[in-house]
Protein backbone atom coordinates (compact mmCIF):
# COMPACT_ATOMS: atom_id res chain seq x y z
CA UNK A 1 0.00 0.00 0.00
CA UNK A 2 2.96 1.82 -0.66
CA UNK A 3 2.61 5.03 -3.41
CA UNK A 4 4.99 5.05 -6.61
CA UNK A 5 7.71 3.73 -4.94
CA UNK A 6 10.25 2.92 -7.87
CA UNK A 7 13.00 -0.38 -7.63
CA UNK A 8 15.96 0.88 -5.25
CA UNK A 9 19.00 2.07 -7.17
CA UNK A 10 21.85 -0.05 -6.46
CA UNK A 11 23.41 3.49 -5.52
CA UNK A 12 21.33 3.64 -2.39
CA UNK A 13 21.40 0.11 -1.68
CA UNK A 14 25.60 -0.35 -1.66
CA UNK A 15 26.02 1.84 1.29
CA UNK A 16 23.41 0.05 3.94
CA UNK A 17 23.90 -3.65 2.66
CA UNK A 18 27.78 -2.99 3.29
CA UNK A 19 27.30 -2.08 6.51
CA UNK A 20 25.16 -4.60 7.46
CA UNK A 21 27.41 -6.89 5.93
CA UNK A 22 30.45 -5.56 8.24
CA UNK A 23 27.91 -5.49 11.38
CA UNK A 24 27.25 -9.42 10.98
CA UNK A 25 30.55 -10.25 9.97
CA UNK A 26 32.55 -8.57 12.29
CA UNK A 27 30.89 -6.56 14.98
CA UNK A 28 27.96 -8.60 16.20
CA UNK A 29 28.95 -10.51 19.38
CA UNK A 30 28.35 -14.61 19.89
CA UNK A 31 25.72 -14.18 22.85
CA UNK A 32 22.53 -13.44 21.19
CA UNK A 33 22.96 -9.51 21.55
CA UNK A 34 20.68 -7.38 19.61
CA UNK A 35 22.71 -5.10 17.34
CA UNK A 36 21.63 -1.95 15.76
CA UNK A 37 21.71 -1.34 11.93
CA UNK A 38 21.45 2.41 10.77
CA UNK A 39 20.16 1.70 7.75
CA UNK A 40 19.12 5.55 6.99
CA UNK A 41 19.50 9.33 7.75
CA UNK A 42 17.01 10.87 10.00
CA UNK A 43 15.34 13.92 8.47
CA UNK A 44 15.41 16.63 10.69
CA UNK A 45 12.58 18.46 11.98
CA UNK A 46 12.93 22.03 12.93
CA UNK A 47 13.54 23.09 16.95
CA UNK A 48 12.33 25.32 18.75
CA UNK A 49 13.26 28.63 17.96
CA UNK A 50 14.65 28.07 14.17
CA UNK A 51 11.43 29.59 12.57
CA UNK A 52 8.06 31.43 14.39
CA UNK A 53 5.19 29.36 15.04
CA UNK A 54 2.63 29.99 12.25
CA UNK A 55 -0.54 28.77 12.15
CA UNK A 56 0.15 28.14 8.50
CA UNK A 57 2.33 24.97 9.04
CA UNK A 58 0.84 21.30 9.70
CA UNK A 59 3.88 19.42 11.06
CA UNK A 60 2.75 16.03 9.93
CA UNK A 61 5.30 13.04 10.92
CA UNK A 62 5.48 9.79 9.73
CA UNK A 63 6.48 6.43 11.89
CA UNK A 64 9.76 4.84 10.25
CA UNK A 65 7.72 2.18 8.57
CA UNK A 66 9.64 2.49 5.29
CA UNK A 67 13.25 4.09 4.69
CA UNK A 68 13.07 8.12 4.28
CA UNK A 69 14.01 8.49 0.68
CA UNK A 70 10.59 5.92 0.50
CA UNK A 71 8.72 7.52 2.82
CA UNK A 72 9.04 11.06 1.16
CA UNK A 73 7.33 9.21 -2.27
CA UNK A 74 4.88 7.30 -0.41
CA UNK A 75 3.20 10.31 2.16
CA UNK A 76 3.97 13.33 -0.29
CA UNK A 77 0.79 13.28 -2.06
CA UNK A 78 -1.27 13.00 0.37
CA UNK A 79 0.49 15.80 2.50
CA UNK A 80 -0.34 17.88 -0.68
CA UNK A 81 -3.47 16.74 -0.58
CA UNK A 82 -4.18 17.37 3.17
CA UNK A 83 -2.43 21.27 2.69
CA UNK A 84 -4.82 21.83 -0.43
CA UNK A 85 -8.10 20.97 1.67
CA UNK A 86 -6.44 22.86 5.05
CA UNK A 87 -4.73 25.60 3.86
CA UNK A 88 -2.21 24.64 5.52
CA UNK A 89 1.39 24.47 4.74
CA UNK A 90 2.74 20.53 5.49
CA UNK A 91 5.90 20.01 6.70
CA UNK A 92 7.01 16.63 7.15
CA UNK A 93 8.88 15.02 9.88
CA UNK A 94 10.70 12.47 10.07
CA UNK A 95 12.65 10.23 12.73
CA UNK A 96 15.08 6.60 12.40
CA UNK A 97 12.86 5.34 15.40
CA UNK A 98 9.58 5.38 16.21
CA UNK A 99 9.84 6.66 19.89
CA UNK A 100 11.53 9.45 18.58
CA UNK A 101 8.21 10.50 17.19
CA UNK A 102 6.49 9.62 19.68
CA UNK A 103 8.42 11.46 22.22
CA UNK A 104 7.44 14.68 19.75
CA UNK A 105 4.12 13.76 19.71
CA UNK A 106 3.83 13.92 22.95
CA UNK A 107 5.36 17.26 23.62
CA UNK A 108 3.10 18.96 21.24
CA UNK A 109 5.37 19.24 17.97
CA UNK A 110 3.77 17.29 16.19
CA UNK A 111 0.01 18.13 14.98
CA UNK A 112 -0.99 14.86 12.51
CA UNK A 113 1.03 11.44 12.71
CA UNK A 114 0.83 8.46 10.52
CA UNK A 115 2.19 6.12 12.96
CA UNK A 116 2.13 2.26 13.53
CA UNK A 117 -0.71 0.15 15.35
CA UNK A 118 1.99 -0.89 17.98
CA UNK A 119 2.95 2.38 19.33
CA UNK A 120 -0.68 3.42 18.74
CA UNK A 121 -2.18 0.55 20.86
CA UNK A 122 0.15 0.75 23.73
CA UNK A 123 1.44 4.63 24.35
CA UNK A 124 -2.29 5.89 22.79
CA UNK A 125 -2.74 7.40 26.47
CA UNK A 126 1.03 7.90 27.17
CA UNK A 127 1.46 10.84 24.14
CA UNK A 128 -2.54 11.93 23.70
CA UNK A 129 -2.98 10.05 20.29
CA UNK A 130 -6.53 10.59 19.15
CA UNK A 131 -8.25 8.36 15.96
CA UNK A 132 -8.87 10.10 12.59
CA UNK A 133 -9.02 7.55 10.14
CA UNK A 134 -7.48 3.91 9.16
CA UNK A 135 -6.76 2.96 5.62
CA UNK A 136 -8.87 -0.20 4.08
CA UNK A 137 -6.81 -2.45 2.08
CA UNK A 138 -8.80 -4.72 0.07
CA UNK A 139 -11.86 -4.26 1.66
CA UNK A 140 -10.27 -4.63 5.11
CA UNK A 141 -9.31 -2.69 7.99
CA UNK A 142 -6.96 -5.26 9.21
CA UNK A 143 -3.26 -6.54 8.26
CA UNK A 144 -1.05 -8.84 9.55
CA UNK A 145 2.75 -9.62 10.45
CA UNK A 146 4.70 -11.66 8.01
CA UNK A 147 7.19 -13.69 8.63
CA UNK A 148 9.94 -14.22 5.28
CA UNK A 149 13.16 -16.67 4.85
CA UNK A 150 15.34 -16.18 1.59
CA UNK A 151 13.41 -18.47 -1.59
CA UNK A 152 16.35 -20.29 -1.88
CA UNK A 153 16.87 -21.38 1.73
CA UNK A 154 15.67 -24.43 3.80
CA UNK A 155 13.58 -22.92 6.36
CA UNK A 156 10.02 -23.59 6.89
CA UNK A 157 8.98 -22.82 10.00
CA UNK A 158 10.00 -20.00 12.93
CA UNK A 159 11.36 -23.23 14.68
CA UNK A 160 14.28 -23.98 11.85
CA UNK A 161 15.46 -20.29 12.78
CA UNK A 162 16.77 -21.46 16.26
CA UNK A 163 20.23 -19.86 16.78
CA UNK A 164 20.19 -17.72 12.81
CA UNK A 165 20.17 -14.01 12.41
CA UNK A 166 16.94 -12.43 12.75
CA UNK A 167 15.86 -8.43 11.23
CA UNK A 168 13.70 -7.00 13.37
CA UNK A 169 11.97 -3.39 12.40
CA UNK A 170 11.89 -1.34 15.44
CA UNK A 171 11.53 -1.95 19.10
CA UNK A 172 7.96 -0.36 19.04
CA UNK A 173 6.52 -2.10 16.17
CA UNK A 174 3.74 -4.01 15.99
CA UNK A 175 4.43 -6.74 13.07
CA UNK A 176 8.06 -6.21 12.91
CA UNK A 177 8.99 -7.06 16.74
CA UNK A 178 6.35 -7.52 19.16
CA UNK A 179 4.39 -10.37 16.97
CA UNK A 180 7.41 -12.82 16.73
CA UNK A 181 8.59 -12.21 20.10
CA UNK A 182 4.96 -13.27 21.20
CA UNK A 183 4.79 -16.53 19.20
CA UNK A 184 8.38 -17.32 20.96
CA UNK A 185 6.88 -16.43 24.05
CA UNK A 186 4.18 -18.99 23.42
CA UNK A 187 6.86 -21.76 22.98
CA UNK A 188 9.08 -20.53 26.27
CA UNK A 189 11.68 -18.57 24.47
CA UNK A 190 12.97 -15.34 24.27
CA UNK A 191 14.39 -13.32 20.90
CA UNK A 192 17.65 -13.25 22.76
CA UNK A 193 18.46 -16.48 23.66
CA UNK A 194 16.40 -18.42 20.73
CA UNK A 195 18.21 -16.67 17.70
CA UNK A 196 21.91 -16.48 17.53
CA UNK A 197 22.02 -12.54 16.03
CA UNK A 198 19.41 -9.84 16.30
CA UNK A 199 19.36 -6.48 14.50
CA UNK A 200 17.17 -3.56 13.83
CA UNK A 201 16.20 -2.26 10.09
CA UNK A 202 14.38 0.83 11.19
CA UNK A 203 12.05 0.38 8.36
CA UNK A 204 10.21 -2.70 6.46
CA UNK A 205 11.43 -2.39 3.04
CA UNK A 206 14.95 -2.61 4.44
CA UNK A 207 13.87 -5.77 6.61
CA UNK A 208 12.50 -7.42 2.97
CA UNK A 209 16.07 -6.24 0.82
CA UNK A 210 17.98 -7.58 3.89
CA UNK A 211 16.39 -11.45 3.89
CA UNK A 212 16.12 -10.90 0.01
CA UNK A 213 19.75 -10.34 -0.39
CA UNK A 214 20.44 -13.26 2.27
CA UNK A 215 21.70 -10.93 5.02
CA UNK A 216 19.91 -12.40 7.58
CA UNK A 217 18.02 -15.56 7.81
CA UNK A 218 14.81 -14.06 8.36
CA UNK A 219 12.62 -10.95 9.52
CA UNK A 220 9.04 -10.46 10.46
CA UNK A 221 7.70 -7.62 8.52
CA UNK A 222 4.20 -5.46 7.90
CA UNK A 223 2.40 -7.61 5.27
CA UNK A 224 0.73 -4.31 3.46
CA UNK A 225 4.12 -3.33 2.81
CA UNK A 226 5.53 -7.25 1.33
CA UNK A 227 2.20 -7.23 -1.06
CA UNK A 228 2.83 -3.42 -2.25
CA UNK A 229 6.08 -4.10 -3.36
CA UNK A 230 5.18 -8.06 -4.73
CA UNK A 231 2.61 -6.07 -6.75
CA UNK A 232 4.17 -2.68 -7.88
CA UNK A 233 7.81 -4.22 -8.06
CA UNK A 234 8.54 -7.52 -7.08
CA UNK A 235 12.50 -7.37 -7.60
CA UNK A 236 12.92 -8.02 -4.16
CA UNK A 237 10.11 -9.97 -2.93
CA UNK A 238 10.27 -12.63 -5.32
CA UNK A 239 13.43 -12.89 -3.46
CA UNK A 240 11.64 -14.09 0.24
CA UNK A 241 9.33 -16.91 0.96
CA UNK A 242 6.26 -15.74 3.65
CA UNK A 243 6.44 -18.84 6.05
CA UNK A 244 4.05 -17.69 8.66
CA UNK A 245 0.78 -14.75 8.70
CA UNK A 246 -0.01 -13.43 12.28
CA UNK A 247 -3.72 -13.13 13.48
CA UNK A 248 -5.33 -9.56 11.89
CA UNK A 249 -4.67 -6.63 13.49
CA UNK A 250 -5.84 -2.95 13.48
CA UNK A 251 -4.34 -0.98 10.26
CA UNK A 252 -1.57 1.38 10.98
CA UNK A 253 -4.17 4.81 11.66
CA UNK A 254 -3.36 8.60 11.47
CA UNK A 255 -3.67 10.04 14.37
CA UNK A 256 -3.95 13.78 16.10
CA UNK A 257 -3.21 15.29 19.52
CA UNK A 258 -6.11 14.95 21.61
CA UNK A 259 -5.83 18.60 22.57
CA UNK A 260 -5.05 19.58 19.08
CA UNK A 261 -7.82 22.77 17.41
CA UNK A 262 -11.07 20.34 17.86
CA UNK A 263 -12.48 22.51 14.69
CA UNK A 264 -9.31 21.44 12.34
CA UNK A 265 -9.10 17.57 13.54
CA UNK A 266 -12.58 17.22 12.18
CA UNK A 267 -12.14 18.98 9.09
CA UNK A 268 -8.92 16.69 8.66
CA UNK A 269 -11.26 13.54 9.25
CA UNK A 270 -13.84 14.20 7.23
CA UNK A 271 -11.62 14.84 3.90
CA UNK A 272 -9.57 12.18 4.34
CA UNK A 273 -12.94 9.65 4.83
CA UNK A 274 -14.86 11.42 1.81
CA UNK A 275 -11.27 11.35 -0.18
CA UNK A 276 -11.97 8.39 -2.52
CA UNK A 277 -15.27 10.34 -3.80
CA UNK A 278 -12.51 13.19 -5.23
CA UNK A 279 -11.28 11.95 -8.64
CA UNK A 280 -8.20 13.55 -7.29
CA UNK A 281 -8.22 12.40 -3.87
CA UNK A 282 -9.51 8.39 -6.01
CA UNK A 283 -6.73 9.01 -7.95
CA UNK A 284 -3.82 9.15 -5.08
CA UNK A 285 -5.63 6.64 -3.15
CA UNK A 286 -5.38 4.32 -6.27
CA UNK A 287 -1.91 4.56 -6.57
CA UNK A 288 -1.19 3.75 -3.02
CA UNK A 289 -3.39 0.52 -3.02
CA UNK A 290 -5.76 2.08 -0.12
CA UNK A 291 -9.43 1.83 -0.90
CA UNK A 292 -10.65 4.30 1.26
CA UNK A 293 -10.33 5.73 4.33
CA UNK A 294 -12.85 4.77 6.75
CA UNK A 295 -13.52 5.82 10.58
CA UNK A 296 -11.49 3.75 13.09
CA UNK A 297 -12.68 1.70 15.65
CA UNK A 298 -10.72 1.30 19.16
CA UNK A 299 -11.21 -2.70 19.52
CA UNK A 300 -9.57 -2.80 16.50
CA UNK A 301 -5.98 -2.65 18.34
CA UNK A 302 -7.39 -4.28 21.13
CA UNK A 303 -5.40 -7.19 20.54
CA UNK A 304 -2.30 -5.75 20.18
CA UNK A 305 -2.49 -4.51 23.45
CA UNK A 306 -3.54 -8.02 25.08
CA UNK A 307 -0.60 -9.38 22.80
CA UNK A 308 1.69 -7.16 24.63
CA UNK A 309 0.18 -8.13 27.98
CA UNK A 310 0.64 -11.72 27.21
CA UNK A 311 4.21 -11.79 26.09
CA UNK A 312 4.86 -9.60 29.77
CA UNK A 313 3.51 -12.73 31.44
CA UNK A 314 4.85 -15.18 29.49
CA UNK A 315 8.07 -13.94 30.42
CA UNK A 316 7.40 -14.86 34.18
CA UNK A 317 4.83 -17.88 34.04
CA UNK A 318 4.83 -19.88 30.46
CA UNK A 319 0.95 -20.91 31.42
CA UNK A 320 -0.50 -17.48 31.68
CA UNK A 321 -1.53 -16.28 28.15
CA UNK A 322 -5.08 -15.23 27.37
CA UNK A 323 -6.30 -15.13 23.72
CA UNK A 324 -4.92 -12.03 22.14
Amino acid sequence: MISTITCLRLSHTLRPLLFIFFLICSGCSRDGDTNVVDFSHTVQVARPGERPSSDRYLKVAVGAMISPKETTVYYRQILDYISSHTGKESELIQRKTYDQINELFGQGEIDLAFICSGPYATSKDKYGFELLATPQVKGSHFYHSYLIVNKDSPFHRLEDLRGRVFAFTDPESNTGKLVPTYWLALAGEKPETFFGKTIYTYSHDNSIMAVAKGLVDGAAIDGLIWEYYDSKNPSLTSQTRIIRKSDPYGIPPIVAHRDADPELKDRIRQFLLSMHEDPEGQKILGELMIDRFIEPREEWYQTIRNMKQNVASLMYDPHAVSKP
